[in-house]
Formats: C-alpha cells, sequence, structure tokens
C-alpha cells in the first residue's frame, strides 16, 4: 500500500521519501520506479518502535528536499493475539510505531511545512471501529491514531495545514494475508472470497484505491476538508449483520 501511495504521488508531481525498516531492496525499487517518472526519490531507514529516530530521519529529509509539503503515515505492527495474551512489549510496540512515531513525525514535519499549505494523512484501519479477532491492541491505536487527526487538524488548520485519516477495509496485501492466515488460522483465498461476496461493490481494495483517496486528501482540491478519516472498504462496513446472513 505504500508503494502505490507513493507512486501515486509521484505521478502527480511529489518528489518522495520512502521509510523502510527492513526491505532496503524493496525500497530501492520503489525509488528507482518514482525517479522513472521524473520525480525525485529518496529511501531512508527508520525504527519506528524507537520514536527517538524520527526526528533526524526528518532531518535528514529537510536537507536533502528542503521541505515538506504532504505526510503519510502508514506505518502499523502488532502481534496477532487475544489481548489476554499480549505481552507488555507487544503493547509498547504497537502504540510506539502507530502512535508515539507518528505524534514525533508531525512535530519534525510541521517546521518544514511552514509559509505553504501542508498535508498530513494518516492511513487507520476498520479495526478502529470494529471489534476484530487478535486485532485489539492495533484496533486501540489505530483508534488513537484517529484521535489524533481531529485534535491536530484543529491545531494545524491556522498554518495551512490540514489533516485528515484513510480507513481501509479489507485490502490485498502481505500484511492482510498475514493475519488471516496467523491471526485467525484461515486459508487465505478463501476468506478473500467469502469478504468479497459481502462487499457491496463484489471485489477487494487495491493499494490504488487507497492511494487514489490519498492523493485527493493531499491535493489542492481538499483544501477545505481536514479532520475527518474516510472509510474506503467497498460499502462492506455498511451493510446490517442482518443482511450478511442471508449472503
Amino acid at each position: 500500500m505504500g508503494r502505490a501511495i507513493a507512486l501515486r504521488l509521484a505521478r502527480d508531481g511529489a518528489d518522495c521519501v520512502v521509510m523502510y525498516r527492513r526491505d532496503a531492496a524493496r525500497a530501492g525499487e520503489a525509488v528507482a520506479e518514482i525517479e522513472r517518472l521524473g520525480r525525485r526519490g529518496l529511501a531512508l531507514r527508520l525504527e519506528l518502535a524507537e520514536p527517538a529516530e524520527v526526528a533526524p530521519a526528518f532531518a535528514r529529509i529537510g536537507e536533502a528536499f528542503g521541505r515538506v509539503d504532504i505526510l503519510v503515515w502508514n506505518a502499523a505492527a502488532t502481534a496477532f493475539r487475544p489481548t489476554l495474551e499480549q505481552k507488555s512489549h507487544n503493547v509498547d510496540r504497537t502504540f510506539a510505531i502507530s502512535v508515539d512515531s507518528f505524534v514525533a513525525a508531525v512535530q519534525a514535519a510541521v517546521p518544514l511545512m511552514r509559509d505553504r499549505p501542508g498535508r498530513v494523512v494518516a492511513v487507520s484501519g476498520i479495526d478502529s471501529h470494529q471489534a476484530m479477532t487478535a486485532h485489539g491492541v492495533l484496533g486501540a491505536a489505530k483508534a488513537a491514531l484517529e484521535s489524533l487527526v481531529r485534535s491536530l487538524a484543529m491545531e494545524l488548520g491556522p498554518l495551512g495545514i490540514t489533516v485528515n485519516g484513510v480507513s481501509p477495509g479489507l485490502v490485498e496485501t502481505d500484511s492482510a494475508q498475514f493475519y488471516v492466515e496467523r491471526g485467525i488460522s484461515r486459508e487465505y483465498t478463501d476468506a478473500v472470497k467469502r469478504i468479497v461476496a459481502l462487499t457491496p461493490v463484489r471485489r477487494a481494495g487495491t493499494g490504488e484505491d487507497v492511494a487514489a483517496l490519498v492523493a485527493y486528501l493531499a491535493s489542492d482540491a481538499a483544501a477545505f476538508l481536514t479532520g475527518q478519516t474516510i472509510v474506503i472498504d467497498g460499502g462492506l462496513t455498511v451493510v446490517s449483520p442482518l443482511n450478511l446472513m442471508q449472503a
């Protein structure tokens, strides 16, 4: 999903910094694609479980590009197990990545956005408002992220910076497959088919779907939209459980 967002923003004219934790090769491939689109790209390694590493990373971005116009926060990690079985270090790590480092990133990015319109877009998830097996801690972190979206929109609006969230439903990614197979012990292809059958648009989401919404929120067209978290799930979560029983 992060790769799709970066490429869409690059096609729309943005130079892009790609953050990664382990997979330098894939980050490098994304940068190469960004550069083939005629934009500048940079891959930076960042361990978001250590929020203190965030500010130095943004200092590097400031040195390389001179400014930040758009901050897209698309990071999450957790241990997919029941809340009663979570270890304290798992809880700490989940919140460090989704909440603590997000706050640190906004604090570091805002000085680089001054004197120009800025955009902050945080990627949440439907676990923020729906209970999901083995997702309790991550859902709580995402709910906190959405609360920060509202508070930051109020605080940063006078500076010309909008802050919004994007809440995807089922998007076919490596993370989704890992959750289905490891978190709820289901066969992935079959699980996707069952969810698609319950989704009004009758398909799963793609990284490009999410990227299109992020690109809109980052555009001048969304200058009057702030403090909102938009669900993009093909209509899945608007369907009543009574209707789902008939499927």
